[in-house]
This record gives structure tokens, sequence and C-alpha cells, in this order.
């Protein structure tokens, strides 16, 4: 099976967030914050995978590391991190921008495991990966290890 670069799979997105997506302390419902999460790993793994499904095996972690507030901008970005013969390990940040300051900050990281389909919906194979830059080496490198890590979870839960 072919190998892609990892830059294949870049997806950035931008939001506005709106009152509606906020709690009454005006920061954006952590809920919100983690459906866009899930939306922008699906299209980074369907573009890396070139099917026109991938479905969330898991949301195998996420850390809010800060909150955004009414008026801010998120910029979440997501890359293909890590694969397996149908999965796709998928790292996704959450910066927040004030507009008016210019101030950004790291909202959330998360990692999510996505599962391509194929026209049957079905579990299909995916291409490999490849790391262009050191902070991609370093996220590939590190894959096996957060593979091993779910892997043992699920056994001492079963």
């Amino acid at each position: 099976m072919e190998q892609r670069p990892m830059s294949h799979s870049r997806t950035i997105v931008t939001k506005l967030v709106l009152p509606p997506d906020t709690n009454h302390m005006q920061t954006i419902f952590g809920g919100k914050v983690l459906a866009y999460i899930d939306e922008i790993a699906a299209i980074a793994a369907m573009k890396h995978s070139n099917k026109r499904a991938a479905v969330t095996a898991s949301i195998d972690s996420v850390d809010f590391l800060s909150s955004a507030k009414v008026g801010d901008v998120l910029e979440l970005e997501a890359v293909v991190s890590s694969t397996g013969r149908t999965s796709m390990e998928v790292f996704v940040t959450v910066h927040s921008r004030d507009l008016v300051t210019g101030a950004t900050k790291l909202t959330t990281e998360s990692f999510l495991t996505m599962v391509a389909m194929d026209e049957n919906n079905k579990p299909t194979a995916v291409p490999g990966i490849y790391p262009e830059t050191e902070a991609e080496k370093r996220l590939f490198d590190t894959g096996p290890a957060r593979r091993d890590h779910r892997r043992l979870r699920r056994e001492i839960i079963h």
C-alpha cells in the first residue's frame, strides 16, 4: 500500500464563538468544541484515505487547556498522525484568537481514532503515512506508544 505525507491530511477550520455556543460564563461549551474536533478529524481522515466516510472509533484523549469566549475565533487544525490497517489516529489542536487584541492561546488538544469506510460501509485499508517536519516526526514516533496505551486500557476494562 502506498504511503502519503502527513501534510496530505492537514485540515484547518476557523469558527466564530457565538452566544448560543456558550454557557452562562460566556465561554464555549466543551461539547461544542468536541463536535468541532470530531468533524475536523473525520475530514482529515477522509482526505488521507480518499474515502467518502470515516467513522469515529474512539476519542482517545481530550485536554481542555483554556477557554474561549464569545467573539473569539477558534482555529482548529487536524493531521493524521499514525495509521493502522483501516484506522487512522488524528491529532487535533484548537487555538483561540481574540480579534481585538490579537492574542492567541492553545485551548484544546485531542487524539481520535477514525476508521475508513468503503462504499458498503465496511472498514477498508488506508495508506501509511510519513512525517516531513520535526513536529510531525515527534507525533509519528510516539504513535506506537499511544496505540499500546489504548490496547492496554481496553484489556484492563474487559
